[in-house]
């Protein structure tokens, strides 16, 4: 039975010696998958799950569901890549040597001062070498079932009719504001204090005071000196609590005073301009490349769900922690 080491990314050097006297020390490691006759051991696994979790929960603790679910994630794309491997060898795709090259002295000149690349150089290289020639050789298939023709202009035009959110220019709002600034450290007394000074500026300003010399007077915002003119905004641009307030207020009104991560702030619509859906002449060479993507993406997905058809693979399951189960008594999935 062949062994084939997997995993989802290339580790880090550092890292990569780690796992050699890992490997060096396990004679016989344990089994997370085999596809056809190739396993995928524990070590392979963890290894890239590593790698995964790290890039994914790096912000904290994530829920164990979510940690189920990448796990699966995980063991998916290592048995894919075994499956890709062999297909790439299949149809005569070589390692790119050339590149191989230059990338390994690129890593010499990177390592040369390190010890531990000194002392481990000669493990390490072996290592490394084998996964830039899989890396090459994915690179090449993907590449090469990827690149798909580009689409009929009848097909362009079907795929804009069918999909009219991606070329609609959203909603925008012009809109003006007033600052009254206040540390966000400061005491409930200084909050307090701006609110009473804002409402005090809404009479105002509802009763005839000017918005934009206000502005220029009171504004704490970087828009003070153009007369407190944020210019045109879209949903997503606008501060948190302002967005709801700005729904409401027809042109030329003013809001109340709403409280904002700077302080209070009184707010202006002076203009707003409904979504629009672009013409298909203006937006036919992004349709295109959205629908050639589309189908690039269509035909690498296809051609793995093809290939785990065609080799079923034999996956531990309870190496995987259990997914929740969604109402209804299944098991959830991302």
């Amino acid at each position: 039975m062949q062994r084939h080491s997997c995993g989802a990314a290339l580790l880090s050097l550092a890292l990569l010696g780690t796992a050699a006297s890992a490997f060096s020390a396990n004679a016989q490691p344990a089994v997370f998958a085999k596809v056809g006759d190739t396993v995928i051991t524990q070590d392979d696994y963890s290894a890239a799950f590593a790698v995964a979790s790290r890039g994914k929960f790096y912000h904290g603790k994530p829920p164990e569901n979510e940690i189920a679910a990448l796990q699966r994630e995980v063991g998916e794309q290592l048995v894919a890549r075994v499956l890709l491997l062999r297909e790439a060898r299949q149809r005569g795709i070589t390692p790119d040597a050339g590149e191989i090259q230059n990338t390994l002295a690129g890593y010499e000149q990177r390592y040369a001062g390190s010890e531990q690349w000194k002392k481990n150089r000669s493990k390490m290289i072996p290592q490394v070498t084998v996964r830039l020639e899989e890396e090459s050789l994915l690179g090449q298939l993907e590449k090469s079932v990827r690149n798909v023709p580009k689409p009929a202009l009848k097909d362009v035009k079907a795929y804009y009719e069918a999909n009219p959110q991606k070329f609609t220019e959203p909603e925008q709002i012009r809109v003006s504001v007033i600052l009254l600034k206040v540390d966000p450290s400061s005491p409930s007394a200084a909050w307090i204090k701006a609110e009473e000074e804002a409402r005090d500026l809404v009479k105002k300003l509802r009763a005839g005071a000017d918005f934009a010399a206000t502005a220029k007077a009171r504004s704490g915002d970087g828009s003070a000196q153009q007369g407190g003119d944020m210019g045109y905004l879209h949903s997503g641009m606008l501060p948190d609590g302002t967005e709801a307030v700005l729904k409401a207020l027809k042109n030329g009104e003013i809001s109340n005073p709403v409280q904002v991560l700077e302080g209070m702030a009184i707010l202006k619509l002076t203009d707003r301009k409904p979504a629009r859906l672009n013409s298909f002449e203006t937006v036919q060479n992004r349709a295109q490349d959205l629908l050639q993507r589309d189908r690039s993406d269509q035909a690498w997905s296809k051609l793995i769900a093809d290939l785990k058809k065609k080799t079923p693979a034999q996956i531990a399951q309870s190496r995987y922690l259990p997914l929740a189960e969604q109402a209804g008594g299944r098991p959830a999935t991302k």
